[in-house]
């Protein structure tokens, strides 16, 4: 659903008088499946997320960037590698990366930062699990309090212990996420004194289920204020059947199940607050970067690895191949980018990598699947002909441009969307497989961009949550 809070002005492109020799750090800021519910991104017309919104201000927001892949593991593996999951054979939860040997001599990006002299550190959620140990100078561990022993909420008996959502009153500090914020505040201090080049790494857990916070945050959307997004019932109705296989998600809880059972209010006022808890952890590694005084020579990446559904198109969670799932948060802001300007174009997440080597003046690798954004950095209005691929298993690729989503599946089946009537996506236009006349050149030229390699899943591949795929 999209609502529209305000006008956007746009404003010059006042770039920093860095010095071509000196290279500047990189705050990586991940937030785990955060959709377009903040202020900035105008996903919520009740989202409250100052912090973020003041980030934005400081450089360009992407308001048209899509994850690789719409579950966690492999969109972070396709961003930090370069490479499409239908090009590594990643689409799902399982494998680790570095378990099987298509993939496990890979150079990610945080080897190749580390190579060039950067001294390269993290905490929290960046890769799915655990931390990969040739990517990193230093892991710290993570800590914290995440989920009690009962659920509040989603006690469906046999329920995925995760799923849940609901106030707590454990106080902020105790919160594994604060600790992480507060680490990384203390790290940016430390590490602006030394004289070698950084790039730190924060990954917040929130808002992935469970979708918890402290009283603070739930007070700020009352329950009985609450908006919830626009659904239709007949949604689904014109959506082919692989569509439907493909998004069943047995873990996820069914929305007729939440909506009966009065949880639908409560669940967005959950992840409204667990937004805004996270939002205020982002201020505090912003006001770190602020007083160390290496804001001006610093990158600063927020970033989601994929959307998230609360009821839009009649489902929860992610994998889906459409806009709540694949489209994403992504804020960049640096000595080289324009402030406060906004930015159409569609975007990918595997664009984050060579977008990095360009700003910090390091040579691009060889084999890199996305481009560098720099220029749209420079010029958010620039010419851009490429859209955005997001894949979930082998063969099923939504392919986003300006205005439209195109979706082939592996059996030939399609979707098409035009956002400029149907922000909502509820009309499949080519529903009886023709495509309209007035969109059938634009149809064939993203079909050019569907990848022409699709690997098989890697040995191990587990965690589709699809009856398409016996894992």
């Amino acid at each position: 659903m999209r609502w529209l809070l305000f006008a956007v002005t746009f404003v010059g492109c006042n770039f920093g008088t860095l010095d071509a020799s000196e290279k500047p750090n990189i705050l990586f800021i991940a937030i785990d499946d955060l959709n377009d519910w903040l202020g900035c991104y105008e996903g919520h017309p009740q989202a409250q997320t100052p912090h973020i919104d003041a980030l934005a201000a400081r450089g360009v927001t992407f308001t048209n960037a899509h994850c690789q892949a719409p579950i966690c593991n492999p969109s972070r593996v396709s961003m930090f590698l370069g490479k499409r999951p239908s090009t590594t054979g990643m689409y799902f939860l399982g494998p680790n990366f570095r378990s099987v040997a298509p993939t496990r001599d890979e150079t990610t990006m945080f080897q190749t930062f580390r190579r060039h002299g950067f001294y390269v550190t993290t905490r929290g959620k960046i890769f799915h699990g655990k931390a990969d140990p040739a990517s990193f100078d230093h892991i710290e561990r993570t800590k914290g309090w995440r989920r009690g022993d009962q659920k509040l909420n989603y006690t469906v008996p046999g329920s995925h212990p995760l799923w849940d959502w609901g106030q707590v009153d454990v106080p902020d500090e105790q919160q594994r996420d604060y600790q992480t914020a507060a680490w990384a505040a203390r790290q940016l201090g430390e590490l602006a004194d030394r004289d070698q080049r950084f790039l730190l790494a924060v990954g917040f857990h929130l808002p992935h289920v469970p979708v918890y916070a402290s009283k603070k945050w739930f007070d700020l959307y009352p329950i009985d204020e609450v908006r919830l997004p626009a659904t239709t019932n007949s949604d689904v109705d014109d959506l082919p059947e692989i569509a439907k296989q493909l998004t069943l998600n047995p873990t996820a809880p069914r929305h007729r199940w939440v909506v009966e059972n009065d949880q639908w209010k409560i669940a967005v006022q959950s992840y409204l607050a667990a937004n805004s808890f996270v939002d205020s952890l982002v201020g505090m590694l912003v006001d770190s970067l602020d007083a160390s005084g290496a804001a001006d020579n610093t990158i600063v990446v927020l970033w989601s690895d994929h959307g998230f559904h609360l009821g839009e198109k009649l489902r929860w969670a992610k994998r889906s191949l459409w806009e709540e799932t694949t489209r994403v948060p992504l804020i960049i802001t640096g000595p080289d980018t324009c402030r406060d300007r906004r930015c159409g174009r569609p975007v990918g997440l595997i664009d984050v990598y060579p977008t990095l080597l360009e700003m910090c003046g390091l040579p691009m690798v060889d084999g890199l699947e996305g481009i560098s954004l720099r220029p749209l950095l420079q010029n958010p209005d620039a010419i851009w002909d490429r859209p955005a691929i997001c894949t979930f298993g082998p063969n099923n690729h939504s392919i986003r441009g300006e205005h439209l989503r195109y979706t082939v599946y592996a059996d030939g089946s399609r979707e098409l969307y035009d956002h400029r009537v149907d922000p909502n996506e509820w009309q499949n236009l080519i529903a009886d497989g023709q495509v309209p006349k007035a969109y059938q050149a634009a149809v064939e030229n993203l079909s050019r961009w569907i990848p022409k390699t699709n690997a098989e899943p890697l040995p191990g591949s587990t965690g589709s949550d699809s009856p398409l795929y016996s894992e």
